[in-house]
């Protein structure tokens, strides 16, 4: 029987684990674009392109009293590109997303209400890969 345990996923950007997580979901890294696209002729044939578009959108959120806020500002004002990974790995199954090359797309939000609220920072990777 498989388990899965949230602490086995990890989050790094530029070379820093990143910690203090909001509740709910963590993290979510996807490719921007199918991996492929179709048509079929008047007559039926049916033509695949395959999109070489390398983009992908990484996606975390952080609690506003997350120690790692300052780090994820200071990267989101230098505007040089950084790697960023997802790891998830418990020991006998191990996957990772995210590439060598992303900027944070925007500044999160700011809310502040009765409860500590949450800081998402989206990360758009230029050399995306999952592995």
């Amino acid at each position: 029987m498989r388990t899965y345990d949230a602490n086995n996923a990890s989050f790094i950007a530029n070379g820093v684990y990143i910690t203090g997580f909001d509740e709910g979901s963590m993290m979510k890294a996807e490719k921007d674009e199918d991996s492929f696209s179709t048509k079929v002729s008047a007559i039926g044939e049916v033509i695949v392109s395959e999109t070489n578009n390398k983009l992908g959108t990484v996606t975390i959120t952080l609690s506003q009293t997350s120690p790692s806020l300052q780090t994820l500002m200071k990267l989101a004002n230098s505007k040089k590109p950084f790697p960023v990974w997802v790891i998830y790995n418990d020991g006998s199954f191990k996957e990772r997303a995210g590439g060598t090359q992303a900027r944070i797309v925007k500044k999160p939000g700011k809310e502040y209400d009765a409860e500590a609220g949450g800081r998402e920072f989206q990360f758009k990777v230029f050399d995306y890969v999952e592995e």
